[in-house]
């Protein structure tokens, strides 16, 4: 999700009434429940970012120790400041508790993206998709953000704890229509072919969540369409054909950019523009191919140059 998102959800939290259990509560909810994003830092090295996100900061080592590390430097800083007056103690144990509770609430709600997270990392590179909420949810920015302001504007934590109970019903519920759309996707898909697919993901879309997006693998093709929980229909509609085994894609694969961005790359979708001496090729990845024209977004595209053979 994005960082917006897990910030109001770490305020939320607090504002139902943990806050009050420990000095700087709120800050280390609201801290923790983006701290796993501290791997946005490879932005500004070499790196390609598709191969280092949602990877070391979110795995099971960084799950362990990263709460413990905000814990300590929490620990510090209220050492460092002296507590007002009418703020209650600090206790060790309520931000530890914080701490683990911000981070997961970070991986779980990364975990619900198409995006993907690789969360055994270091110990196994591969990546788990929720295909239940869209990245950026609306629906959850207004209902928590509308549960903060009212708990703080009327001092109680009411407003919050409803807001929080609502967003954890709307997450089971979309998360019990992800399975289920899946399930008609797949069994709509092997009545018409007499095959399962090879690889299936049907998605969140932004702002509705009655409607998915689907894309399948067929084994020498792509094909994407839109499910409705309104008809309870699946429309199969564009094919991309596969070209995978093109020497000039083959040649393509062994260049550092395009090798970086397979890593990540969940139905990459190739592009040949053949020229007399060198051709272009480029991928992108079917998930985020609608965004590609707009600016900023390249990292869902790599192009590079190769000499014809």
């Amino acid at each position: 999700m994005d960082n917006i998102c897990h910030t109001l959800v770490g305020a939320a939290l607090g504002e139902t009434g943990l806050k009050r259990r420990t000095r700087l509560g709120n800050a280390t909810l609201m801290i923790a429940a983006n701290l796993p994003d501290l791997d946005v830092l490879v932005y500004a090295t070499s790196t390609p970012a598709v191969v280092f996100r949602r990877g070391w900061t979110h795995g099971v080592l960084a799950q362990v120790t990263l709460p413990l590390l905000l814990t300590l430097v929490m620990v510090a800083w209220a050492r460092w400041r002296p507590a007002p007056r009418d703020e209650p103690p600090v206790s060790l144990g309520w931000l530890v508790a914080f701490s683990y509770l911000g981070v997961y609430s970070h991986v779980f709600l990364d975990f619900l993206n198409n995006y993907g997270v690789r969360l055994l990392m270091p110990l196994e590179r591969r990546w788990f998709y929720g295909d239940t909420l869209f990245i950026i949810d609306p629906w959850l920015w207004g209902l928590l953000g509308a549960g903060v302001w009212r708990a703080r504007r009327l001092l109680t934590p009411r407003p919050a704890r409803i807001a929080v109970a609502i967003a954890c019903v709307y997450i089971g519920l979309m998360l019990g229509g992800a399975r289920a759309a899946h399930q008609v996707v797949t069994d709509t898909w092997t009545r018409t072919t007499g095959a399962p697919p090879a690889a299936l993901m049907v998605g969140p879309r932004p702002v509705s969540p009655f409607t998915r997006d689907v894309i399948l693998d067929a084994g020498d093709r792509y094909v994407t369409g839109t499910f409705s929980w309104i008809s309870r229909s699946v429309t199969f509609a564009d094919e991309v054909p596969k070209i995978e085994g093109d020497p000039l894609v083959q040649q393509a694969r062994r260049n550092p950019a395009i090798a970086s961005f397979l890593v990540w790359s969940r139905f990459p979708a190739w592009t040949v523009v053949r020229g007399a001496d060198t051709s272009e090729v480029s991928v992108s990845d079917l998930r985020f191919r609608p965004l590609r024209a707009i600016p900023g977004s390249s990292r869902f595209e790599v192009a590079v140059t190769v000499a014809n053979r």
